[in-house]
């Protein structure tokens, strides 16, 4: 692309950041919500917009002039317009769930990825249990015994223990979104290997009649962490997809674009990690029947799907305001 046709196909955008810019510093008291989220919206594709200028163009008019439009939509997004309460309630409520929708299939592709490896190594184990000393790590191999399982219920420091599961997992999603950086070939290979490790473990307390009681110390905080290892994982694939298919841009610049957009997608998976881990730490092996455990996994999923839900009717409303309005 020359610069004449990427001034061409995207100054309308930067005239409408212009004005808007203008807009809400005449009515610092009486900004409403439309206003406000088509800020947001366009500031974060001019800033892309600024980046690949300062790439391709950088002895070029356009660079400054872009730059000192983005300087100022800062300086109005973080000192005038709204408090890091309202920043943080924009992003939850928005811009996290717009991320998510639109890179959806991604995130599908990930939970795929890491289904086919739990299958997998389910029937391996499932018809021999010794094919789990091939297929798991020694640590985890020589650790579990069914026979076990649910003994400790109620004597583990669930405190610690939270903790620890909850750093362990943010590591495994930092990671999984990382490796994008590697085409999503490394990503692909986190995602089957997590899911062979469930699938080996599923299929060995299948093979001794537990699975009952196996799943019902997996689902409750297993529902929410796996979605947000998904995202994380969709992220860590949405990067390596761009890196691999860069389209009419570069792969710098994709590199640079898409690993902005995978970072907050990244960012919004922290309080799943967070729900998952006290879960996981207080409830998972609490000394509670398996009934309420599961119960515990329905609330979790009818708390994702409706988080999800209402944010889709929010951005669809919005859009229907910002439609009418124009």
């Amino acid at each position: 692309m020359n610069m004449k046709q990427f001034v061409n196909q995207h100054r309308d955008e930067w005239k409408q950041l212009e004005q808007l810019i203008s807009i809400l510093h005449k009515r610092r008291k009486s900004r409403n919500s439309t206003e406000i989220n088509e800020f947001h919206r366009l500031y974060q594709k001019c800033a892309g917009h600024l980046s690949y200028s300062q790439t391709y163009f950088p002895n070029e008019e356009i660079t400054p002039y872009l730059n000192g439009l983005i300087s100022k939509a800062h300086n109005l997004l973080y000192k005038d317009q709204v408090s890091s309460f309202q920043q943080i309630r924009y992003f939850f409520s928005t811009k996290f769930i717009g991320l998510l929708l639109e890179q959806w299939k991604f995130a599908a592709a990930a939970f795929i990825l890491f289904t086919l490896g739990g299958v997998g190594s389910f029937f391996s184990v499932q018809q021999d249990p010794l094919h789990m000393f091939s297929i798991l790590p020694a640590e985890i191999a020589q650790g579990v015994d069914p026979d076990y399982l649910g003994s400790a219920d109620g004597e583990v420091d669930s405190s610690l223990m939270s903790a620890s599961i909850m750093t362990n997992n943010i590591q495994v999603a930092i990671l999984a979104f990382a490796s994008g950086i590697t085409f999503g070939f490394l990503t692909i290979y986190i995602l089957i290997y997590n899911g062979i490790i469930v699938g080996a473990l599923a299929g060995l307390y299948w093979h001794y009649g537990k699975t009952y009681d196996f799943w019902a110390y997996i689902v409750p905080h297993g529902m929410i962490e796996l979605t947000a290892i998904f995202i994380a994982g969709g992220a860590g694939l949405l990067m390596g997809y761009k890196l691999l298919v860069p389209g009419q841009y570069t792969r710098g610049y994709q590199l640079k674009y898409q690993a902005k957009r995978s970072v907050q997608l990244l960012l919004g998976t922290i309080p799943l990690f967070i729900i998952a881990g006290i879960i996981e730490g207080f409830i998972t092996p609490a000394a509670i029947s398996l009934e309420a455990k599961y119960a515990v996994a329905i609330i979790t999923v009818i708390g994702v799907i409706l988080y999800v839900v209402t944010g889709k009717l929010f951005l669809l409303k919005k859009e229907a305001t910002a439609s009418s309005d124009s």
